[in-house]
């Protein structure tokens, strides 16, 4: 271990006497605000999308002086502002020479440009689109393969060997499959028009090729058409997603949520985009299309697929989401309820004003869903078959906006959730936001703003504020205050809550920024106090801070030391602290084909409540953020080469220590010893 940290401290101090007096453009920095977003949300299937998404377009930006209006919203770190000012130097001054003059455009600081420039670059645009025609379809279409395998070395528990007559009596012990996770993606793309693909995957402990199963556990083919004319904006063959409103109906996208950038709490994504993701829950399989009238968007679409659940007497119980097929019981609930869905919008839209109707029904064939009575569940879904309406709609001038969605579900039972935000200059933006959801609502496709899973039993108010007081610093603050009317799994009353959260970011030297974070989350749950046998509905609270800083060596290294910390407190019971340190460093030569990436983290922590979050680079593609708790030494190691000018290889090792258990992990997963080793391989070939 000596020998290691030496190696490790040499790989950070070398060559640090020589610093650069360049700006610190971190190439990762939507990453780092990715972190972020997941650090306020425990759903990584949603995450998982949009970080796909984001990981294409850095590996096909949009170019600066064709870029439209649409495709800017596709990155959620920009404001309306911000997209406006860049269409309005585009315009006033004509094409971007270089993109330095992004510093020139009203709204756009350090930090914005940042996040933008991995997304945009400056290039030739005096090509006519192609026409459709087999010769231009073989000759300048282009191919993408990605192979990525993954592998823990420690031995699980559920790929010990058991004996024949214990398996008969318990064949949940072990799992079926191989203990590798492995997919593999094939894209095609004719400029930004036609895309195919076709994605196979299995998970760790998912057969692939034994006397069990041959082959891959999921597959997923695509085929999306956008823009093909002045009417037909787009059509999906296939597997695709689907995003309307504010996602009171419907929307396979990552919810916005409290973040420190106002504008993220707006969806501004509408209509079919493909699904070319490893997510096998949230997408539609089927046919989907939006026609435009002059300013009217017309979409239908249409769905069937199985889903996964337990059944018993046609009745189903509970859905099953996480998509793994390890085990006995994992099979025999795959694809067992049919799911047809149905329906469609219809928007009137132009830069000022907007307002849709989105309509849709689903049902599960011969099944009912029928979940366990509970009190808390009183209120869910039961029965065949649902019928979700909702109008959306968004008003704006050059400083004020208004945008929001009311929805109604067959039971007559509403959702709203409505915002206000205004701009009074370039250095501030605030935001109000309020919703209110029945505790009858029932919408299955639903995935909006809100401290619930569900869009259901909560009402809310949001204010959210973004300030440059100075020149090279920003300020962030929110607050979230909230209620639940009715009862929710683990709190048998009605309850209530608050968030807060300031953040100061700065980067007052040109090869240095920090920031400071601090939020603050209070709850209640069931709980019983010491010497009493009633159960009371108590408050607990959880704080956070976060300091980091990132400063750049020689034009080639930038380094980012982090401090974090978590304090947990129940009312007159358990209080726990938490903290990490941690370095990372990356090293990018301009002269090689490759670039590295180097993690390392000291963690002390009570309990699993006051767990902290790993903030480290991941391979192309792939979305993972461990959290930690107990002891030990977080390492990982990372790199991408191109060996070709076709073919890359990114790669990382990661390597968990506990110096406080002799057991890591539980059932199935469970690991004897203090280590965890965990190997990712991704390798992608264009042609």
């Amino acid at each position: 271990m000596k020998r290691l940290w030496i190696t490790l401290l040499v790989y950070l101090l070398i060559n640090s006497y020589n610093l650069n007096s360049q700006n610190i453009y971190s190439v990762d920095k939507w990453m780092e605000y990715m972190e972020e977003l997941t650090s306020e949300t425990e759903d990584e299937a949603r995450i998982e999308n949009l970080y796909t998404d984001l990981s294409y377009l850095t590996e096909h930006p949009f170019e600066l002086n064709s870029v439209t209006e649409n495709e800017l919203k596709r990155l959620p770190f920009l404001s309306d502002q911000q997209i406006t000012s860049l269409l309005t130097y585009r315009t006033k001054y004509g094409k971007l020479v270089t993109l330095y003059e992004l510093k020139n455009m009203e709204g756009m600081d350090f930090d914005t440009i940042s996040l933008l420039l991995p997304f945009v670059y400056i290039g030739d645009i005096s090509v006519n689109k192609r026409p459709f025609s087999v010769k231009n379809l073989l000759k300048y279409g282009s191919n993408e393969l990605q192979i990525r395998y993954d592998k823990c070395f420690q031995q699980k528990k559920g790929y010990c060997s058991y004996p024949d007559s214990i398996l008969q009596q318990y064949p949940n012990r072990k799992y079926l499959g191989e203990p590798f996770y492995h997919h593999l993606r094939y894209s095609y793309a004719f400029d930004d028009r036609l895309q195919l693909g076709v994605v196979a995957e299995k998970d760790a402990g998912e057969p692939f090729w034994n006397s069990y199963h041959k082959g891959y556990d999921f597959y997923s083919i695509h085929l999306f058409f956008k823009d093909m004319n002045k009417w037909l904006k787009s059509l999906a063959i296939g597997d695709y997603k689907i995003s309307f409103g504010q996602g009171l109906v419907i929307s396979n996208d990552f919810t916005p949520g409290r973040s420190s950038i106002v504008a993220q709490a707006e969806r501004r994504t509408n209509g079919f985009r493909r699904h070319f993701s490893t997510n096998e829950n949230d997408y539609f399989r089927g046919m989907a299309s939006t026609v435009a009238l002059k300013q009217f968007y017309i979409s239908l679409f249409y769905s069937y697929r199985k889903l996964d659940a337990g059944v018993d007497n046609n009745e189903v119980s509970s859905f099953k989401t996480d998509g793994l097929h390890r085990l006995e019981r994992d099979w025999e609930k795959k694809h067992i309820i049919p799911m047809q869905t149905y329906g469609g919008n219809v928007r009137y839209e132009n830069s000022n004003f907007s307002v849709g109707i989105t309509a849709l029904s689903y049902s599960f064939g011969k099944y009912r869903i029928q979940p366990d009575p509970k009190p808390y569940n009183l209120f869910y879904f039961r029965g065949n078959d649902n019928i979700n309406m909702s109008v959306d709609y968004m008003l704006k001038t050059k400083k004020v906006k208004f945008y929001g969605e009311t929805a109604i579900s067959s039971n007559k039972a509403v959702a709203t959730l409505n915002a206000f935000q205004l701009t009074p200059v370039s250095y501030l933006s605030l935001l109000v936001l309020h919703r209110y959801y029945d505790r009858k609502y029932q919408a299955f496709f639903g995935n909006a703003f809100g401290q619930n899973s569900s869009i259901q039993n909560e009402q809310g108010v949001y204010a959210g504020m973004q300030w440059t007081p100075f020149a090279h610093f920003k300020l962030f603050m929110y607050a979230d205050v909230f209620r639940f009317p009715w009862l929710k799994y683990g709190v048998d009353a009605p309850s209530s809550g608050q968030e807060y959260m300031v953040q100061l970011d700065a980067d007052p030297g040109k090869n240095f920024a920090w920031y400071l974070r601090y939020k603050y989350r209070k709850k209640e749950k069931n709980r019983t106090l010491e010497n009493e046998s009633t159960l009371n509905i108590l408050p607990y609270s959880q704080q956070r801070f976060r300091l980091q800083f990132l400063y750049g060596i020689r034009s080639v290294w930038i380094l980012k030391t982090s401090a974090d910390c978590v304090y947990y407190d129940e009312w007159k019971g358990k209080r726990s602290l938490g903290w990490m340190i941690s370095q990372g460093a990356g090293w990018k030569p301009s002269n090689l084909p490759f670039q590295s990436d180097i993690y390392m983290a000291y963690f002390h922590t009570d309990d699993y409540y006051s767990r902290i979050n790993s903030y480290e680079k991941n391979i192309l593609y792939a979305f993972n953020m461990p959290s930690f708790y107990g002891k030990g030494i977080r390492l990982s190691l990372s790199f991408r080469w191109n060996i070709l000018d076709k073919l890359s290889l990114s790669a990382k090792l990661g390597h968990t220590y506990y110096a406080d258990r002799n057991v890591i992990g539980t059932d199935q997963e469970e690991i004897e010893g203090h280590n965890k080793t965990d190997l990712y391989a991704l390798l992608r070939y264009k042609f």
